[in-house]
């Protein structure tokens, strides 16, 4: 929905400036908001499947126990992050911004913001997911796409 309402939010602001030879200054802040919402909720939804990047060569090649501790590790250091920079900073972020008003829209800055929380909120959620499964066996601790191509 996101996606479909920067497309449309674009195609006009570009329709605006080249057929009406009016740009508006509301679209332009709108996609701005919209993108930054895209990328993070994209980003949870990217980890919680699993999809990120990792660098893992080396831990493919190790055993399964420290391929499982690794893949914990990982796990738990990521939720770190999502816990202090998403969740608290973003938090931060919107109580310091909250009060703030764009001049292209009727909306506070702190709206932007709020998109940190929530994706950390996501990110953690499926951290702990990840960390139960790892560890219970029921999921590989690296990515088994990965592990294949490399066979």
């Amino acid at each position: 929905m996101l996606f479909a309402a920067l497309v449309l939010d674009v195609g006009w602001q570009v329709f605006a400036r080249q057929v009406l030879n009016s740009p508006s200054g509301w679209s332009e802040e709108l996609a701005k908001y919209l993108f930054i919402w895209l990328g993070l909720l994209g980003g949870g939804w990217v980890f919680g499947q699993r999809g990120h990047v990792a660098a893992d060569l080396a831990v493919q090649r190790m055993p399964e126990k420290v391929q499982r501790f690794m893949g914990v590790l990982v796990q738990l250091c990521t939720l770190a992050f999502a816990g202090l920079v998403l969740i608290w900073g973003g938090y931060q972020m919107v109580r310091l911004t909250w009060d703030q008003t764009l001049t292209g829209l009727p909306v506070n800055v702190g709206w932007m913001y709020l998109a940190l929380p929530i994706s950390g909120v996501i990110i953690a959620f499926y951290n702990v997911y990840h960390v139960i499964h790892i560890g219970m066996g029921d999921e590989a601790a690296v990515d088994s796409k990965a592990k294949t191509a490399l066979s």
